[in-house]
C-alpha cells in the first residue's frame, strides 16, 4: 500500500500482535485505539521478518500447517488476492480467480483459464499450477481434494466485523512469510478508519439508511454484517433490521413496499456493476420511490461495487467513500 510510508509507531505493536496471534484469534476493530495513536511516523523497515517454519494457523477450515515458505500461491477469492498484494506476497502468487481485478497488475493469470473459478474450482486445473498454498473463501470439496495431495488450503470466509478482517490479513501475512507487512497494513487501516470516523463525528446519528446489494429482488444487509457495523460507526439506523425476513438471515430480501414504507433518509447502492448495475436515476424512477426522503433530498449514492463487496485492505476507502457521501447531505 502506498500509505505505508505514513505508518505510525502503532505498527510495531500490530506486528507483535500478529506474530503472537499466529492466526489463532480475531483482532479487535481497533478504531478507538487508533484514534488516539501518536502521529509520529516510524522508520520503514528494510528487512522482512519471516516466521519459523512450519507455521500452524487456526483457519476457518481447522488447523492448517504450512511446512515452508509458499512460493506458489493460488488465490480463489478477490479479497484474499488484495490481502496477498497488500502484505507483499504478490511475487508468490501464480494464479487467481476470475474476479480478482485489483490491485493494478493483478491478476497474474489468464482470466479465461479453467482454474479461475472460485465458486466451482477445477481441482485438476488448480493442481496444474503446482501450488504450495491455496486460499479460498469456502469449499469443503476443494479442501478435501487438495489435502489428499498434501497441498495446504486456507479458508478465509466473509467476515462480519472489522476485527475479523484484520485477523485475516494477519493470517495471510503469517502464512506467506509477511507477518511484519501484515501488521503494518492493519495498523495503517486502523489509523485511516479512525481518522475518517473522528472527522465525521456524531452529526449523522439516527439517520435511517437502506443499503442495496441487489435490485431483483431488493436485497440488503442487516446491522449484524460487516457493512452494518461500519454504518454503526457513523450512528446510522438500518431499515433492514426491522424486516420480517428470518429465512434470509443477515442478507434479507426486502419487498419494495417495505422499503417505501420505511422511508430511508439515505440510500447506498452497492449493486453498481457496469452493464447492469443500478444508478440514483434508476432508483428515482422506481414506482413509489420518488417521494422517499433519500430520493427527494438527492441522498442516493452509488458506491464502487468491488470495494463495497470486499473486506480487505481497501476498507478505509469504502469508509471514506461513505463519509464523503454523508458530508454532502443537506443540513
Amino acid at each position: 500500500m502506498g500509505t505505508l510510508q505514513r505508518l505510525s509507531a502503532a505498527a510495531g505493536v500490530a506486528f507483535a500482535a500478529a506474530v503472537a496471534l499466529a492466526g489463532c484469534s480475531s483482532a479487535s476493530d481497533g478504531t478507538a485505539a487508533a484514534a488516539s495513536a501518536p502521529a509520529a511516523a516510524a522508520p520503514t523497515p528494510t528487512t522482512t521478518l519471516l516466521p519459523h517454519w512450519p507455521v500452524t494457523i487456526a483457519a476457518a477450515n481447522g488447523t492448517v500447517t504450512i511446512k515452508g515458505l509458499p512460493q506458489r500461491i493460488v488465490s480463489l477469492d478477490p479479497t484474499a488476492t488484495e490481502d496477498l498484494y497488500a502484505v507483499g506476497a504478490e511475487t508468490q502468487v501464480v494464479a487467481v480467480d476470475q474476479y480478482s481485478d485489483f490491485p493494478p497488475g493483478a491478476p497474474v493469470t489468464n482470466l479465461s483459464g479453467p482454474a479461475q473459478s472460485g465458486v466451482k474450482p477445477n481441482i485438476g486445473a488448480i493442481t496444474g499450477y503446482h501450488p504450495s498454498l491455496v486460499i479460498s473463501q469456502s469449499d469443503p470439496r476443494l479442501v478435501r481434494a487438495l489435502n489428499k495431495l498434501g497441498i495446504p488450503v486456507l479458508i478465509e470466509p466473509e467476515v462480519s466485523n472489522l476485527g475479523d478482517a484484520y485477523a485475516q490479513i494477519e493470517q495471510i501475512g503469517l502464512a506467506t512469510g509477511h507477518a511484519f507487512q501484515a501488521g503494518q497494513t492493519v495498523a495503517v487501516m486502523q489509523q485511516e478508519i479512525a481518522k475518517v470516523v473522528r472527522r465525521a463525528g456524531t452529526k449523522y446519528q439516527g439517520l435511517t439508511y437502506y443499503w442495496e446489494t441487489g435490485a431483483n429482488p431488493y436485497r440488503s444487509v442487516t446491522s449484524a454484517t460487516l457493512i452494518g457495523r461500519i454504518m454503526d460507526l457513523f450512528g446510522l439506523q438500518n431499515i433492514a433490521d426491522a424486516a420480517n425476513a428470518p429465512a434470509d438471515g443477515v442478507d434479507p430480501v426486502l419487498p419494495g413496499g417495505y422499503i417505501v414504507a420505511a422511508r430511508p433518509q439515505v440510500i447506498f447502492l452497492a449493486d453498481t456493476v457496469a452493464g447492469g448495475g443500478q444508478t440514483p436515476a434508476m432508483v428515482a424512477a422506481r414506482a413509489g420511490w420518488a417521494g422517499l426522503p433519500a430520493v427527494r433530498d438527492h441522498a442516493v449514492f452509488a458506491l464502487n461495487a468491488d470495494i463495497a463487496s470486499r473486506w480487505g485492505p481497501r476498507l478505509p476507502q469504502l469508509i471514506a467513500e461513505i463519509a464523503s457521501a454523508l458530508a454532502s447531505l443537506k443540513s
